[in-house]
């Protein structure tokens, strides 16, 4: 039996309709994408670093354990692990980029003549 086929007319009645509900008012900004944490204003910008960090050693440790599943033979879904592998590298290119533009925005300002 199918996924489609197994899901009863009152299940389908039971689901919220958001569009379809007047009392239901639409959310005007976009969610962030997954692995955004800065829905809410940070204290400073070490904070900021910091999330930004813990969030790339979180997808790396991530990545780390579904390869370890995939390579244990306990998980065959080996599409999950490339997927994360992918994520946590992206993740870390843009952390490096971020630290490059910092450094680089520091050695100007140490360059302006005062």
């Amino acid at each position: 039996m199918s996924v489609i086929g197994s899901i009863s007319p009152a299940a389908i009645n039971a689901l919220p309709l958001k569009g379809l509900d007047p009392a239901h008012k639409p959310v005007i900004a976009a969610p962030l994408p997954d692995g955004m944490r800065l829905a809410q204003p940070a204290a400073n910008f070490g904070s900021v670093l910091e999330g930004l960090v813990s969030t790339v050693a979180e997808k790396q440790a991530t990545s780390v354990d579904l390869t370890k599943q995939v390579l244990l033979g306990n998980n065959d879904q080996l599409h999950q692990s490339v997927i994360a592998m992918q994520e946590a590298s992206v993740a870390f290119s843009l952390m490096v980029e971020v630290r490059n533009k910092l450094v680089e925005s520091y050695q100007e300002l140490m360059r302006m003549q005062v």
